[in-house]
């Protein structure tokens, strides 16, 4: 441990790997689908199946016991029964084998005396030997850049989102939800009941990572609330740290007891702990990615001014009460602005003004990036939403050249750029759109673009990214 924090990149970057509960047949979650996992993604280190009569399993030479072993593994996995876990713990500590993930369930989260029981058992031993448990009942450590991706995406794509949480089942959607829209991560930790390494642990140790620049959290407790506060508090003036926090209602607070043993807390505290360390708050998974998208891939918000680029009448409106719930406002444009656009945009059957409603920003990209510029360098607008249909028919819309390239160039290489996002309507039902939408979301993202599929879920992410941001500068001027 140096400065209070433990060193837990072995869990990250293993050389090599002891799995004690390989079955010699596949079927279900267990020792033998993290061997073939571990497999399909190309781990590179050393992989050892642990089995008592087995010679050899998917073609890797399976030993006998931990002792066995012609080396002390990096990092050990137990997928075996609860009861068993105790003594794998004194075998792991007669070895030297300090780094240990327990996929094994049956600990406190089953609310017996004797699941209690063993969890004790767990802590006593890992604190008496000196052991680092991840766990239990958890999918354990999740690193692409090692290859060290048994759950999730595989193999998944590295980036700068760290991930703590004590779902496994969530954890495993979010690296794919954001491998999917080009987000890479660079370490991510399933911790289960965390009855040894808690979220504190994993946060101060990300905090000092070089690779992560964003930590998502999905949190349903803690044993240690005011060191969670501390360090929560520290980091966020660094990182921004997005929390989807479990067991907020009444009867989510009683399903927590029964998934990883931990008690959720009041509400009111947790929302003063999220106010004081400036921590970003999410309500379900998707809310989470988009939040994370645009932190990953925009400069900083410096105010809450939204310019909304789009057409049609209704939709400015709507768009306009969408952003104002959202905590945002839709300021008038500056003069020297407002002006140049009544030069180019037609008084009939457009609105030149904040929102614009004009119809060629769809199919004309210098067009659109002409007005882009004017917002760029105009007072008092912080932030950028262009919305984006998708040809059809029943707009009347022409087919219209490839163009996220050349929008993202313009974007990404503007001096003055601001934060900029896109919104491409594809929800509702039509096939063909949803194909269409998604792959095109999924390009502008991998352009370096964040792009949302409805205008509400793009207004409620800027929101939260710029009041984040305008808490950092509050902090920095010692306001906040």
């Amino acid at each position: 441990m140096k400065d209070g924090i433990y060193d837990l990149s072995t869990f990250f970057q293993p050389r090599s790997v002891a799995i004690l509960g390989v079955s010699q047949k596949s079927g279900g979650l267990g020792g033998r689908s993290f061997l073939e996992k571990y497999l399909e993604a190309g781990y590179p280190g050393r992989l050892y199946p642990i089995h008592p009569q087995a010679e050899e399993i998917l073609g890797i030479r399976a030993y006998p016991s931990l002792r066995a072993l012609p080396e002390v593994p990096d990092l050990t996995m137990i997928a075996l029964s609860a009861e068993q876990v105790p003594a794998i713990l004194d075998e792991c500590a007669g070895i030297g084998a300090r780094f240990i993930h327990i996929l094994s369930a049956g600990f406190s989260e089953l609310g017996t005396p004797e699941g209690f029981r063993l969890e004790k058992r767990v802590k006593e031993q890992a604190s008496k030997h000196g052991l680092f448990v991840m766990g239990p009942n958890c999918m354990g450590p999740y690193s692409p850049a090692s290859k060290l991706t048994a759950w999730g995406a595989i193999p998944g794509l590295s980036g700068p989102l760290g991930v703590i949480s004590q779902s496994g089942g969530i954890t495993q959607r979010l690296t794919e939800y954001a491998c999917s829209l080009c987000i890479g991560v660079s370490k991510a930790a399933s911790i289960g009941n965390s009855t040894c390494l808690d979220v504190s642990d994993f946060l101060a140790y990300l905090g000092k990572d070089e690779e992560t620049k964003i930590i998502a959290i999905y949190l349903e407790g803690t044993d240690d609330g005011r060191r969670l506060f501390s360090i929560a508090k520290e980091i966020s003036r660094r990182k921004p740290i997005v929390i989807l926090k479990g067991g907020e209602s009444e009867r989510g607070a009683k399903t927590v007891s029964s998934h990883t043993g931990k008690m959720a807390g009041p509400t009111e505290l947790w929302q003063a702990f999220f106010r004081q360390t400036m921590s970003v708050t999410v309500t379900n998974i998707n809310e989470w990615m988009d939040v994370i998208l645009v932190l990953a891939l925009s400069p900083p918000a410096k105010g809450r001014g939204v310019f909304i680029i789009g057409g049609g009448g209704g939709n400015s409106i709507v768009y306009t009460d969408t952003c104002v719930r959202a905590g945002l406002t839709v300021p008038s444009l500056p003069e020297n602005v407002l002006t140049r656009l009544q030069g180019i945009v037609p008084p009939a059957g457009s609105i030149a003004g904040n929102p614009l409603d004009y119809w060629e920003t769809y199919l004309n990209v210098k067009r659109l990036c002409e007005i882009l510029d004017m917002a760029y360098g105009a007072e008092g607008i912080h932030l950028i939403i262009v919305d984006r249909l998708i040809p059809r028919k029943a707009y009347h819309s022409p087919e219209v050249a490839d163009y996220v390239g050349e929008i993202a160039r313009f974007i990404t290489s503007h001096p003055q750029k601001k934060p900029t996002v896109f919104t491409i309507d594809y929800e509702g039902g039509d096939m063909e759109l949803l194909h269409q939408g998604a792959s095109l979301r999924r390009r502008f993202c991998e352009a370096g673009i964040p792009a949302f599929p409805s205008f509400e879920r793009a207004a409620g992410a800027i929101s939260r990214f710029a009041q984040y941001h305008l808490a950092l500068t509050e902090t920095e001027k010692g306001l906040y």
